[in-house]
């Protein structure tokens, strides 16, 4: 795909470019980076920031900022073509290795920032205690701290930048959800 192709609206390719979009909002992030994001992967061609902006009818800086958002997740890479002064985009074919970036750092920007934020509240506790603060408010906060521990050290132990941590994981509770479904 040298240059941007055009694709018709019901065409596979773009429909499945609106369904990541819109489930990359539902996830949190921009729809268009996540139609982006889509275009790459299923087209599997390196593709420029005219050709994305041409194929889903988006401005320059739109393209822009979602190219370089998804660089930075690690799902999308730049590359350079011999005697071409642009500068190219491929996204990570990988699905296991998409979904660990995607993973770490929906871990880094949402579960770490809350747990720092509860940290503190517990702190605030110490002396709140001293003036009469209601022992279970401690508790359920404690509680929640470690269930919150507990899924940054699995993110972590399951979608490390290596390995088949994720893709194992969903594997052993894909088989133990089918066995108790056979009896």
């Amino acid at each position: 795909m040298p240059q941007a192709e055009r694709f018709q609206a019901d065409d596979p390719t773009m429909r499945f470019v609106e369904a990541w979009g819109r489930m990359g909002s539902v996830w949190g992030i921009s729809r268009t980076m996540a139609e982006v994001h889509a275009l790459l992967y299923i087209t599997g061609a390196p593709l420029c920031t005219d050709d994305v902006m041409e194929t889903l009818e988006i401005s320059r800086g739109n393209a822009s900022m979602s190219l370089r958002a998804l660089v930075d997740w690690g799902i999308v890479g730049r590359v350079h073509k011999r005697g071409d002064r642009k500068e190219y985009f491929v996204a990570e074919q990988d699905v296991w290795t998409v979904f660990r970036s995607i993973v770490r750092e929906r871990i880094k920007r949402e579960v770490d920032p809350l747990l720092a934020s509860l940290y503190e509240v517990r702190d605030d506790l110490a002396p709140a205690a001293e003036r009469g603060t209601d022992p279970e408010v401690k508790a359920r906060l404690e509680a929640m701290i470690d269930f919150l521990e507990l899924c940054a050290a699995l993110g972590e132990r399951f979608a490390g930048p290596t390995g088949p941590g994720l893709q194992l994981a969903a594997s052993l509770l894909a088989r133990n959800h089918r066995s108790k479904h056979a009896d």
